[in-house]
């Protein structure tokens, strides 16, 4: 291809058509809050707003997970950004859905309701690959679970309306934004409806939202209605029956809601549409009917800026909970001395929803502004001088670009570095490695460290960043994500070949022996990815086994809506060349393909040697030098299968949520038995009952 000349003034894409920046200067309109506010977190009672000296708000945010005042977080990110620009801002975190009454915590909202289900989908949040409820919720004070209901932007927001009826309701978040078409959901295996028609929701806001929502907020107390908040970039809206005619003329269509539930080739035609519309600079509206009501979603907001971000991570955040929480929460244990440095990701790995949300083009902070911020956490008492990570969704991609800006601007390319790296992509590791060489020197540090994700294929390109991330930025383990062995599983995932992988270990490990230390590589993998079938796992055990891997943990993989290989778990079809794809849907098998990847634990011996036995490997049964597993099952895998049965036949597999306010695992049933049982036996009903007294 001939690609066009190159014009030296032109340093960034044209912004697309109705672009507009509302975070240059956000200061700028508003009504100014009143009182200090650096030192204290945005309010969640209305005696904190007033002793601000507030007397109503104007926009309250509703959020599925506790409030921490961290910039790794939404809700605190959106709301400091909205303070800065002006606004009244207050948070409910965690509200009971079961009423309408902690929606009133501040009164009716002067603007708007602000509802996202938290950082998480809620049901990726709540449950297993297996469908069963998880033991804890991160983003909980004490990790507690059933502090959210499942699919939470659509209770929040009926919440909201019912609440203060008229007080416009606009959804955000990682499950509004890929759930705003028709998607595929793993849990009811069904494909549902756009999140817009079920939650009655004015406007779902989809990626990151700051400058979106600081727009939504100037344009609403400049007294335009909600429904004008349609011509933005990045919002998906309604239209009713009537309104058919206000779809844009240059949106695509996409085989509707209809076509989707009952073709499995049009609903991987509509992923493809929907995946290849991702580049703001190229983009098109989408419009999807949905019976009567056709949904409508614009462009995406273009990247924000290097000042942008700048600012927006500047911000007086008190990089703690809110203190009214009395029990640690866990996620905020993790991040609370990490720095975010950049967001995007262009490797467009088919099951993860980073490049769908926050976008393919890179945006990165400016060195100043991430060393001012490590140098302000030195002054914090608590703070032991270990940033615990500098990075993002993928460290080693900071700063980088595409070097051509107007080819950038007309491709559909899915990602930048596969099935190779493209040529046009600038892949400098300097501006990252005089970071972390910067960071590690400041006053009042003793060890920066990198435990984001590293894109090995990257890494692989530059010696010297191997070098000085061996030498001063591990912490003895350093997680990676190679994902699979198989050439074949590596190509539905959009991941490197294993050379990489191999090559990066050897590196590591020469680099780790060079300068005297002792380090580790930890890999992730993934089972039951489309393309992966028990042959494949058995290739990946082989090669744990070879290269002394014992991995802790492993990932089953979980259809996330939106994203690529959740299309092809759904229709067995790649949705860019709808040929056929193996999905391993049966339990038996994703049982059998996870006990693969930790075949050296007693527990899964039995399902290993079914693998084995299933495909014809049983000379991998025994004491050869490839051996998976022992000829005779050893007693620790006995005893691990009589207490699994056991727990069976009593059922304790059932897991359930409990009520707000009572012990994690407390259920209605198991409050009930106390003192009760004269009322078990007095009850005369038919039928099996568990707990029933009598003969049958």
């Amino acid at each position: 291809m001939q690609l066009p000349v190159i014009d030296p003034s032109l340093s960034t894409p044209p912004a697309p058509a109705m672009a507009r920046d509302y975070l240059s200067n956000l200061a700028a309109g508003g009504r100014a809050p009143t009182g200090p506010v650096a030192a204290r977190p945005l309010p969640m009672s209305m005696k904190e707003a007033r002793d601000r000296g507030w007397d109503e708000l104007d926009i309250v945010f509703v959020t599925g997970d506790a409030y921490i005042d961290h910039p790794s977080f939404a809700m605190a990110i959106l709301g400091r950004t909205l303070e800065a620009a002006g606004f009244r801002v207050g948070i409910i975190s965690q509200p009971d859905w079961r009423s309408c009454e902690p929606w009133k915590t501040f009164g009716r909202p002067r603007l708007f309701f602000g509802i996202s289900a938290g950082n998480m989908d809620s049901m990726i949040n709540h449950y297993t690959a297996n469908k069963k409820v998880r033991n804890d919720d991160a983003y909980s004070p004490g990790g507690k679970i059933g502090l959210r209901p499942d699919r939470a932007t659509l209770s929040y927001c009926q919440r909201a309306r019912e609440a203060y009826k008229g007080v416009p309701v606009i959804a955000g978040g990682v499950e509004a934004s890929l759930r705003r078409l028709a998607h595929y959901d793993y849990w009811s295996d069904k494909v549902k409806r756009s999140i817009l028609l079920d939650s009655k929701a004015d406007l779902v806001a989809f990626g990151m939202g700051e400058n979106a929502i600081v727009e939504m907020a100037k344009r609403l107390d400049a007294g335009e209605d909600v429904k004008a908040l349609r011509d933005m970039l990045g919002v998906a809206y309604t239209l009713g029956a009537s309104e058919s005619d206000a779809v844009p003329e240059d949106a695509l269509r996409l085989p509707s809601f209809d076509e989707v539930t009952s073709d499995k080739v049009a609903f991987a035609e509509a992923t493809r549409i929907i995946h290849n519309e991702t580049n703001p600079y190229n983009a098109r509206p989408l419009a999807q009917q949905h019976g009567t009501q056709t949904v409508v979603c614009t462009i995406p907001q273009p990247p924000i800026s290097e000042a942008a971000m700048d600012q927006l991570y500047g911000l007086p955040y008190t990089r703690r909970p809110h203190p009214s929480y009395k029990e640690p929460i866990p996620a905020y244990e993790m991040i609370k001395n990490s720095v975010t440095i950049m967001r995007g990701c262009f490797g467009g790995c088919t099951f993860c929803s980073i490049t769908a949300h926050q976008g393919r083009i890179i945006q990165s902070r400016s060195k100043e502004s991430i060393l001012g911020e490590i140098s302000k956490m030195t002054k914090d008492k608590s703070f032991k001088g270990v940033v615990s990570d500098i990075g993002g969704p993928t460290a080693n991609m900071y700063q980088m670009k595409c070097t051509r800006p107007e080819v950038e601007a007309v491709c559909r390319r899915q990602s930048c570095v596969h099935p190779k790296i493209c040529k046009l992509l600038g892949v400098d590791h300097t501006p990252v490695i005089e970071l972390m060489r910067e960071s590690r020197n400041l006053p009042g540090i003793k060890k920066v460290l990198v435990a984001s994700g590293i894109r090995m294929d990257l890494a692989r390109t530059s010696p010297e960043y191997l070098k000085e991330l061996t030498a001063h930025h591990v912490g003895g383990k350093l997680k990676v994500a190679p994902e699979h062995v198989d050439a074949g599983v590596l190509n539905k995932m959009r991941k490197p070949k294993n050379d990489d992988f191999e090559h990066f270990t050897d590196i590591f490990k020469e680099e780790s022996q060079r300068v005297g230390k002792k380090q580790f590589i930890v890999p992730y993998f993934i089972a039951s990815h489309p393309g992966s079938d028990v042959r494949a796992m058995i290739e990946l055990a082989l090669f744990l086994k070879r290269n002394g891997y014992k991995p802790d943990a492993v990932q089953d993989f979980i259809p996330a809506p939106l994203d690529i290989a959740t299309t092809m778990y759904y229709t067995e079809l790649d949705p860019f060349t709808k040929k056929p794809v193996y999905i391993a849907k049966a339990m038996k098998e994703r049982k059998m393909q996870r006990a693969l990847m930790q075949f050296f634990k007693p527990e899964n011996y039995f399902e290993v040697r079914e693998a084995l036995r299933s495909v014809g490997r049983t000379d991998l049964i025994g004491d050869g030098c490839d051996g998976l597993i022992p000829s005779k099952p050893p007693q620790e895998a006995i005893r691990a299968r009589r207490s699994d049965a056991n727990k069976r036949f009593r059922g304790e597999y059932v897991h359930t949520i409990a009520k707000p306010g009572t012990k994690s695992g407390a259920t209605a049933s198991g409050e009930q038995k106390k003192g009760s049982k004269k009322k078990r036996r007095d009850r005369k009903s038919t039928g099996y009952r568990p707990d029933r007294r009598g003969a049958n």
